[in-house]
């Protein structure tokens, strides 16, 4: 449902606590007294049979005997009661249910469960069970039991602990940070963090999101709704349980070594949020971001009047890989025109301990007119010389004469060790974020940088993939259907062999022998040809070969090869008796001596589906533990990247007389396996180890695939949590002009297409598509029409059959409830009356339909008698903006139509 209804629950204009009570220290009586102390404007009313006032306030028998039906009600009856008041309060069309009770169960046909089914069968939103409720103080609610409301702010909390939100209440009240809202999920067994995200994305009164999550139910859900909401602000979030083991019975290495907390980091690092590890970093970071907006940049200048402080400042800063600013000349010439011939001459700037305001005053100017440092940590440790609140006083005037230049604002971050409550109260009236130590300091000011990061790759255009490379998919899914039908649950060796070279990935031949004899037949023209062999057991039942010795390296003859393929079958038999063995592998053994090993593969997580993982390879990848994920799909930018976050990558650059491997390679193998994932879904586990990468590219040495029946259905992967590009939606059509044109989604990596197809708009056609001249065609302008979530929009790109020129486009965005999608659509200028805008609206008509919207909308300006004149074709209705009289709004109900590619054409 996403963020249908939840106006209500964080703006209501009336509110019910059913269960209030009398009774000293009960819920009910809580949250009554909460809400009017909280000065809450709207009706306060009360729901218990056996009262007919409570706190002064009426008290009514039940939901149906109010007299008006109320936004919101708070439910805090027992458990056994919660079902029967949630059909209740749905029946009167109440809006939006907070329900405290504990106590609720989990599952089928437990009461949480008949609370959700009766919720949704009237539209009832439910926040909770199991929750402490909700705080909005813009509307002046605290409709929780929190020890103390909250203050106002620009900062939203969204948390499944009900503890955790209260603490950050209790910290908050004492930091004088406010909050936009505080939400308390519980149970989630209706409104999750997905739905509050959207909301809070879209709210103008919020500048940043603080979430902590204990568990996520629907990743697809939370993906699309973390990737949009990122693009748009700050998203903080701290994770619990880091340490749960979430693969202990994986079979693969690559199963073994993707946790569940690896996974939820790279689920977080894919929609570009800020992690934290514990509530220390939390409340930083909402102590930054409260007062800080992000900023470009990264360099950090310390000024300090303690030299150890200072230190200890830079050693935590480049802890946290961040960047220790340089002082320039000019500024290095004023610094000692107004400081002791002592100060430190160097960043960080001690200014030496008997520093006064003035002293202070003076350096901090000059550091804010230094071009060399994007922002300025100032660190004082209290002296007899100077009063602590009265530096920070001549600080704020700085800061303030500074931000009054109107130029951008050098942000400004300070730690007063020894907390003087007079300086802190100094700092937030001028909203400089402060800190008790110089360590929580450089942290507050390394999320902010990390927040901007993690935008500029959300922002990033991925390189393009090689031409070549063209899976055969249709040789893969033979393969895979083939092992499933005989309820096989992992690939042979040959199966893995030739499932690899249908991705171009390259491998070591394969060749069975069922016998000592059929070995050495086949191990003949390797060794002919001066190679070595490897013997391996083939056996569906023993899946770590090495374990029974079931690997024979290095063999040089036949008569070896023989010797050991008869040691395999006999340890086989002696160590795994039940084992069926098909017989023996044999390959030949790959020689590179200045290659690295490597690990890559796909593992499946219970929450989050397929996720890739790479590493450093070998038979103690375990124990060596140096790995990362990240979750599929993959382009080249993001494989990079993964393969970046690993320690073996220093060990893929050049040294000594060991070449460069071939990382571009590498990326490529990561993406191919990607891609793999993506088109078939029955793969549970792949495990390719060892890798063996050096200058002359990949080969993968051994390989284990495992797979498992796949029932969902449904649009993209069936377990992707990140959606796959749509391949089934490409299209050739034919034109009026009897060319063809190719129309396929959108890639990421079509900016350059995008930025040529412009050059060819004319200034007035620009106007009738962005109702405004266009003359700035900026990468991050160009990346909000190429980079999008497939889960919430389309684009379809048009390009000539000849040419490969782009054509046009059209594309088309769902609202957060996935009930509505606003389409916009352009065609190049020298290419209309050819029909191309038809076949395109057409296509997103069709994909409206499939995704289950309920109508398409757009705006069209007036003058634009072209779109109007079609629309009209396509069955649109057309009215005025009642916001805009030279605007038409024009929607057209999807449900209404059967079959969109069948539309009749206009003439």
């Amino acid at each position: 449902m996403s963020t249908y209804r939840l106006d209500k629950l964080l703006a209501p204009r009336s509110i019910a606590v059913v269960g209030a009570s009398p009774r000293p220290g009960s819920l009910g009586l809580t949250f009554l007294r909460n809400l009017i102390a909280g000065g809450f404007e709207g009706d306060i009313v009360s729901v218990n049979p056996h009262h007919v006032e409570i706190e002064g306030r009426a008290c009514f028998p039940s939901l149906a005997e109010l007299p008006e039906v109320p936004d919101l009600i708070v439910v805090a009856v027992p458990p056994e009661r919660v079902p029967s008041v949630i059909e209740e309060a749905g029946r009167a069309g109440v809006s939006v249910a907070i329900v405290a009770t504990a106590g609720m169960g989990y599952g089928e046909g437990s009461l949480s469960e008949q609370v959700r089914l009766a919720a949704r069968a009237h539209g009832l939103r439910v926040v909770g069970p199991n929750c402490i409720g909700v705080l909005a103080p813009r509307a002046k609610m605290n409709a929780s039991f929190a020890a103390h409301s909250a203050k106002p702010g620009d900062l939203a909390l969204v948390s499944q602990s009900g503890a955790i939100a209260a603490g950050l209440v209790e910290w908050a009240a004492q930091r004088n940070v406010g909050f936009s809202a505080i939400v308390s999920l519980g149970d989630k067994v209706d409104v999750d963090f997905s739905d509050c995200l959207d909301f809070f994305s879209a709210d103008s009164g919020t500048r940043a999101i603080l979430l902590y999550i204990e568990s996520i139910d629907n990743a697809k859900k939370f993906m699309s709704a973390a990737r949009a909401a990122a693009r748009v602000k700050p998203v903080v979030v701290i994770k619990a349980g880091r340490h749960a083991q979430g693969a202990k019975a994986a079979a693969t290495h690559t199963g073994a070594l993707a946790g569940s907390d690896a996974v939820y980091d790279a689920a977080f690092r894919r929609a570009g949020l800020l992690r934290v590890l514990d509530l220390d970093q939390l409340f930083a970071a909402a102590e930054t971001l409260g007062r800080q907006k992000p900023f470009p940049g990264s360099r950090l200048a310390v000024l300090t009047n303690g030299g150890g402080i200072g230190v200890l400042a830079v050693d935590r800063l480049v802890d946290l890989g961040g960047t220790l600013a340089t002082i320039s000349e000019t500024t290095r010439n004023s610094l000692d025109a107004i400081l002791p011939p002592t100060w430190s001459k160097a960043n960080p700037i001690d200014i030496i301990g008997d520093a006064n305001p003035e002293r202070y005053a003076g350096a901090l100017e000059a550091l804010l007119a230094d071009p060399e440092n994007d922002a300025v940590l100032i660190l004082n440790v209290p002296t007899a010389v100077a009063g602590a609140s009265e530096v920070a006083s001549t600080i704020v005037s700085v800061v303030k004469k500074d931000r009054a230049r109107g130029y951008r604002q050098k942000p400004v971050f300070a730690a007063w060790i020894g907390e003087d409550p007079e300086s802190a109260r100094v700092f937030e009236e001028a909203r400089i974020p402060h800190f008790a130590t110089e360590a929580d300091a450089v942290r507050g000011f390394m999320q902010l940088v990390r927040y901007r990061e993690a935008q500029n790759q959300l922002m990033e255009t991925p390189d393009d993939l090689p031409d070549d490379f063209q899976p055969d998919t249709e040789a893969a899914r033979v393969i895979i259907d083939h092992v499933v039908s005989q309820n096989r649950r992992w690939l042979d060796p040959l199966e893995v062999n030739a499932l690899l070279r249908a991705y171009d990935i390259p491998t070591a031949p394969v060749l069975l022998a069922t016998t000592p004899d059929e070995a050495a037949e086949a191990a003949r023209p390797i060794l002919a040809e001066g190679g070595t062999v490897a013997v391996k057991v083939l056996s569906p039942d023993i899946v770590h070969k090495s374990d029974i010795g079931g690997v024979k390296l290095d063999l040089t003859t036949e008569e070896a090869v023989s010797r050991a393929a008869a040691d395999i079958f006999e340890r086989a038999a002696r160590l795994k008796p039940g084992a069926h063995v098909t017989g023996v592998t044999v390959q030949p053994m790959v020689r590179r001596t200045k290659a690295r090993e490597l690990i890559m593969g796909i593992a499946d997580d219970p929450s989050f589906g397929p996720v890739v993982l790479f590493g450093r390879g070998g038979t103690a990848v375990e124990v060596i533990n140096d790995k990362a994920l990240a979750l599929p799909p993959l382009d080249l930018k993001l494989a990079h990247d993964l393969i970046a976050r690993t320690r073996v990558s220093r060990r893929l650059k050049a040294y000594r007389d060991v070449p460069a491997a071939d990382e571009g390679a590498i990326a490529l193998t990561l993406v191919k396996l990607a891609q793999m994932a993506a088109d078939l879904p029955e793969i549970r586990e792949l495990d390719i180890n060892p890798l063996l990468a050096d200058q002359t590219g990949v080969i993968a040495v051994d390989a284990r695939v495992a797979v498992a029946p796949e029932t969902r259905k449904g649009s993209g992967h069936p377990r992707f949590a990140v959606r796959p590009y749509p391949k089934e939606w490409e299209r050739n059509i034919g034109l009026r002009n009897g060319r063809n044109a190719f129309v396929r989604p959108v890639r990421a990596e079509d900016e350059d297409e995008f930025r040529r197809f412009f050059e060819k708009i004319t200034p007035e056609d620009l106007r009738l598509r962005f109702f405004a001249p266009v003359r700035d065609f900026s990468h991050t302008f160009l990346a909000r029409l190429t980079q999008l979530d497939y889960a919430r929009a389309i684009a379809f790109v048009a390009f000539d059959g000849e040419t490969g020129e782009m054509m046009g486009a059209v594309r088309l965005h769902a609202d957060a409830n996935h009930e509505t999608g606003e389409y916009g659509i352009l065609l190049r200028s020298d290419l209309k009356g050819l029909g191309l805008g038809w076949e395109l609206m057409r296509l997103m008509i069709e994909w409206a339909k499939v995704e289950g919207l309920r109508e398409v909308e757009g705006q069209v300006l007036r003058e634009n008698s072209t779109m109007l004149d079609m629309c009209r074709s396509l069955g649109f209705s057309i009215r005025i903006d009642p916001d805009d009289p030279e605007l038409r709004l024009v929607t057209l109900p999807i449900a209404s139509i059967e079959e969109p590619g069948k539309l009749a054409k206009s003439t």
